[in-house]
């Protein structure tokens, strides 16, 4: 199956088509006629779908579409994480059938519920994201944040352009381009080898990336909880310690994507989180949306994601909470966010963070 895309980049915040065996994207909705498409969209062929893989995990450089968000990107290396979904933990209770609205009890039961759900391997990939597809899209292309590299530094910074990205979203595709992706980070981690498959391989470059900062990449649990249709996935990861002459504090930050799965629109409207740290404190954060935004799912555009920041002075703790939501018909309910542990590793010096939910 031929690939095309439009020439000023696939749009996942178009919405993408199947029209007579071809991939293709436009500025139009869903249902858009084939005939619609020739009338204001210039189609390039950008490459070949595959065959998504059911079984065995892709390899560094293989090339991607995101099943949901739809951007371009390549593989950069496959990590092994541990997933926690309360949605088969109720189906597995009730027998084989649950309505998605279980009740998790506030306080420090809420954050403990999270030891109940049994976690299985999954597959996950850091994958590079082209530049081209970023403003397009409705996930935060600076998810990966990294502590300042003085010890006195209380800096944060930001990589552009890179994701996690679970295995059954992923599509592959081919190309005949050696650089099909761009991003200021291709030609420094991958190299064209047109007789390998997939045709790029690592550069040592890569390898020393990720051996230098896996403490702050590293992904290890995923949280997923779903609330009337709507699905929460939380993936936290630990980002280190800074320490001052009288007290340590310790980052993480976070990773949340909500996702749609009714017919009707969604509306995030209010954020409802509660932080327990070991030191024995209880924090309760109420707010309007989410980083400045209150993203509507519907579906045409069905997923939003994002990342934020929290801190303690405690070595580890706890984050629940709730997202309140108003549907297309007026109804509003509150979608739970499921319980995380935020841990940190001892190996690992010392951070900070003002929460930032």
């Amino acid at each position: 199956m031929r690939m095309w895309m439009r020439c000023r980049g696939w749009s996942a915040l178009c919405g993408c088509s199947i029209l007579k065996g071809t991939l293709v994207s436009a500025s139009g909705p869903f249902r858009i006629q084939a005939a619609a498409y020739t009338a204001y969209t210039r189609l390039a062929e950008v490459g070949k779908l595959e065959t998504p893989k059911s079984s065995g995990k892709y390899e560094t450089g293989q090339l991607l579409l995101h099943r949901v968000f739809g951007y371009r990107g390549v593989i950069l290396f496959p990590w092994a994480a541990r997933v926690y979904d309360r949605d088969l933990a109720d189906r597995r209770r009730d027998g084989g059938a649950t309505n998605g609205t279980s009740q998790t009890p506030d306080g420090l039961a809420a954050a403990s519920a999270a030891k109940e759900v049994k976690g299985r391997t999954h597959t996950f990939y850091q994958v590079l994201i082209d530049s081209r597809d970023g403003p397009f899209i409705r996930a935060q292309t600076e998810a990966v944040t990294f502590l300042g590299s003085q010890e006195s530094s209380r800096s944060l910074y930001a990589i552009p352009g890179l994701d996690y990205v679970a295995h059954e979203d992923i599509i592959p595709y081919t190309s005949s381009e050696k650089a099909p992706v761009q991003h200021e980070l291709f030609d420094k981690f991958l190299m064209h080898s047109p007789d390998s498959d997939p045709p790029f391989m690592a550069q040592e470059t890569l390898r020393a990336w990720q051996k230098k900062n896996h403490p702050w990449l590293e992904l290890s649990d995923v949280h997923r909880e779903s609330t009337e249709g709507v699905r929460v996935t939380v993936i936290p990861f630990y980002m280190g310690c800074r320490e001052s002459q009288t007290t340590a504090v310790y980052w993480w930050r976070y990773c949340i994507r909500l996702e749609n799965l009714g017919p009707l629109w969604v509306q995030l409207r209010e954020r409802h989180w509660r932080i327990f740290s070991l030191s024995g404190t209880l924090e309760t954060v109420r707010g309007r949306g989410v980083v400045g935004q209150e993203p509507r799912l519907s579906r045409v555009q069905p997923a939003f994601q994002y990342s934020s920041h929290v801190s303690l002075q405690a070595p580890s703790g706890h984050m629940w909470g709730t997202f309140r939501m108003e549907r297309e018909d007026g109804y509003t309910f509150d979608c739970r966010i499921p319980p995380f542990s935020l841990e940190s590793k001892p190996d690992d010096g010392p951070s900070s963070t003002s929460e930032s939910t």
